[in-house]
């Protein structure tokens, strides 16, 4: 890996449900926060049912650290003017950096079906916010295609559009080897995409939870990652040495083929995330770790 390179990181948060795993989310972001991340984004449940959670979140980690806090927004559940009033309060509180999805419906309701008078697309959603006000819109990306995309063509042009409509930038699904980031890279290039292509890194902390994520949303799991975690079910210390080996070679790989940003998916936990960053040549930033661990530990305890 080129030494000199500067390495670009940001990180995904979810609402906690209940104190305990406020604790956890508190304590995760106040560990990551020196590390000095592009952004944090923070998910936005099936059918908006986190709205008020995540709006929290956000605006807590806008307030009470020196990161940047950037709200995930679906076309999920709502009139497309509720959505853009949502997004026009995040404006007015000094948030600038937004995620647009799609959304998925919430379990057990089959495919998607917008909105009435909401959004079909994501497309849709970014066209509006980028008319809205001049966000910096994150999309996602599917490199082994969306699981409800006719074609792996059909969801590049999809890509394109999103893109084309004013996204900065796009974030990938997981996977795992990285010759399918590789590959999707190169699809996006010959597309005509030239915004950034940043990929999503899943550290694994369960190796069952992983592989209902990528049943859900079509990511393969190779048969030596299977292997890997073989025999590990009441080994946990022994899971997270081959969980930090397995995305720190991921990640080793993607850099020596030019890769530069990463997204992380933390699952609210901070270890492995930050152990990855390390092997990465990260290293916590004095200056950020003087403003942002204090209100980060403050929003933990309170």
């Amino acid at each position: 890996m080129n030494a000199t390179r500067q390495i670009r990181v940001s990180f995904e948060f979810f609402p906690p449900a209940d104190a305990a795993m406020e604790q956890t989310l508190w304590r995760s972001v106040e560990r990551l926060a020196p590390l000095a991340p592009q952004f944090v984004s923070v998910t936005y449940g099936a059918d908006g049912s986190t709205r008020a959670r995540t709006h929290g979140v956000v605006s807590r980690i806008q307030r009470e650290t020196s990161l940047t806090g950037a709200p995930h927004l679906t076309c999920i559940g709502a009139p497309r003017e509720e959505i853009l009033d949502i997004a026009r309060g995040y404006w007015r509180a000094g948030i600038r950096h937004l995620v647009a999805l799609r959304g998925d419906p919430p379990q057990g309701q089959g495919d998607f079906a917008p909105h009435a008078g909401g959004f079909a697309h994501a497309s849709d959603l970014v066209t509006a916010l980028a008319g809205l006000a001049p966000f910096d819109i994150s999309v996602a990306a599917y490199p082994e295609g969306h699981p409800q995309a006719p074609s792996a063509a059909v969801d590049l042009d999809n890509l394109k559009r999103k893109i084309d409509a004013g996204a900065r930038r796009a974030i990938t699904q997981f996977f795992f080897d990285p010759q399918v980031y590789l590959r999707f890279r190169d699809r996006c290039a010959a597309a005509g995409i030239a915004a950034p292509v940043v990929p999503g890194i899943l550290p694994i902390t369960r190796f069952p939870q992983v592989q209902r994520f990528a049943a859900a949303c079509g990511a393969s799991i190779p048969r030596w990652l299977h292997q890997r975690f073989d025999g590990l079910e009441e080994d946990a210390d022994t899971r997270r040495l081959i969980a930090a080996s397995v995305a720190i070679e991921q990640v080793q790989e993607l850099t020596r083929h030019g890769v530069d940003e990463f997204h992380f998916y933390t699952l609210n936990r901070a270890e492995l995330t930050y152990a990855i960053c390390h092997a990465l040549g990260l290293r916590p930033s004095a200056a950020t770790a003087v403003r942002a661990a204090p209100r980060a530990a403050a929003a933990a305890d309170a």
